[in-house]
């Protein structure tokens, strides 16, 4: 089982899926198999879920997604990090977003 994911780390969108936004809603549709949930082809964000994806560029670490949405938002620091770290291990585990190294 993987390691739970530190506000350090940095992911960014694998290049294996394609975003759109169609009719306010983002949708993101996997490219090769494997990607995503089996079950589902096409997965969505709701608005949280968007609000930290539109940040996740492979520059920021998590924990400057973190700082920047407590300053954006009026929720306490503690769920916006759970919200954040707990969506990028969904969609790291999904093959959505990848983990860049530490170098």
């Amino acid at each position: 089982m993987r390691a739970k994911l530190d506000p350090d780390a940095t992911c960014l969108p694998s290049e294996d899926i394609v975003v759109r936004e169609i009719e306010g809603e983002l949708i993101i549709v996997p490219l090769v198999s494997g990607v995503g949930d089996m079950e589902d082809e096409l997965f969505t964000l709701n608005e949280t879920g968007r609000a930290i994806w539109e940040k996740l560029d492979g520059k920021k670490t998590l924990g400057d997604v973190i700082g920047e949405l407590s300053e954006e938002y009026d929720a306490s620091p503690g769920e916006i990090e759970r919200d954040v770290i707990g969506l990028a291990e969904e969609l790291l585990k999904r093959k959505i977003l990848v983990e860049l190294r530490k170098r």
